[in-house]
């Protein structure tokens, strides 16, 4: 979006603003806002239930929707076997809900609505709030089904087995200490990887645009055709961080999801 002197501000795709005057929405003396952070999470939930409602008419012969679904299912359901074990597949739909939101919000973000005058994509999974969530949800998980099956012996996976005596008082303290940083380091992982993408695929269209806006008849041709390809470039390599990402929160929840089930 242009900032001021004709400047492209590449942080403004990351700013939260009220839609339809929800700014003087209150509830119980609370402004309560619905926000294109809001909106565009509306629109992952809606589209990852028509994904799934369209693939779910268990037909004997199974069409592409069925079969993208059952495929996505099945991988999901193999992550969680080969990381787990047989247990596994009692998280299959926890880590395949997780899975899915990640990977359509990171394409949510990606879709080109800018063509529509007056629309903007926004990437939720670009905001830390929105990530630490899901990575606290999937910790919590973890701490639910560790306390759960072991009890206070949960306490045991800070205490890796073979350690010496001597380090038993460091040791303990490493393993909590990793084992608290891990919502931090999933969310972080995310929210980084979003937020550094489009800020680059910005700052790159800002000199494709104001190259081809400057008054010499070179600057286009030196500039902005240079920034364009590298901007096709950059564009499908965050086309697949965004997928990649996705599965990376799936598969660090899948091992976390191991230690919590499979404690020594």
């Amino acid at each position: 979006m242009a900032g001021e002197s004709g400047k492209i501000d590449p942080m403004y795709q990351f700013k939260i603003e009220p839609l339809f005057g929800s700014d003087h929405w209150e509830i119980a003396g609370h402004n309560v806002m619905f926000t294109n952070s809001s909106l565009f999470m509306v629109l992952v939930l809606g589209a990852l239930w028509v994904f799934m409602a369209g693939g779910m008419k268990r037909e004997m012969v199974p069409g592409r929707w069925q079969m993208a679904v059952e495929g996505v299912t099945g991988f999901i359901n193999n992550m969680l076997t080969a990381n787990v074990g047989p247990e596994g597949k009692k998280y299959v739909p926890l880590v395949f809900s997780l899975f899915m939101f990640i990977l359509m919000a990171n394409f949510m973000g990606m879709m080109p609505f800018g063509i529509v005058p007056g629309v903007h994509p926004f990437t939720i999974t670009s905001h830390l709030t929105v990530t630490a969530v899901l990575a606290l949800f999937s910790f919590g998980t973890v701490l639910v089904v560790g306390f759960w099956r072991h009890g206070l012996h949960f306490f045991s996976l800070f205490v890796p087995q073979g350690t010496p005596l001597a380090l038993m008082w460091l040791i303990p303290v490493i393993e909590l200490f990793s084992f608290l940083i891990r919502p931090f380091s999933l969310a972080l992982r995310l929210f980084v990887a979003m937020t550094a993408g489009h800020i680059l695929m910005k700052v790159l269209a800002g000199f494709v645009i104001n190259g081809l806006n400057a008054e010499a008849a070179w600057v286009p041709l030196i500039v902005s055709f240079p920034a364009f390809i590298l901007m096709i470039g950059i564009t499908l390599l965050e086309l697949l961080v965004c997928a990649i990402q996705a599965y990376v929160f799936a598969l660090l929840t899948s091992l976390y999801i191991n230690d919590a089930v499979n404690l020594h």
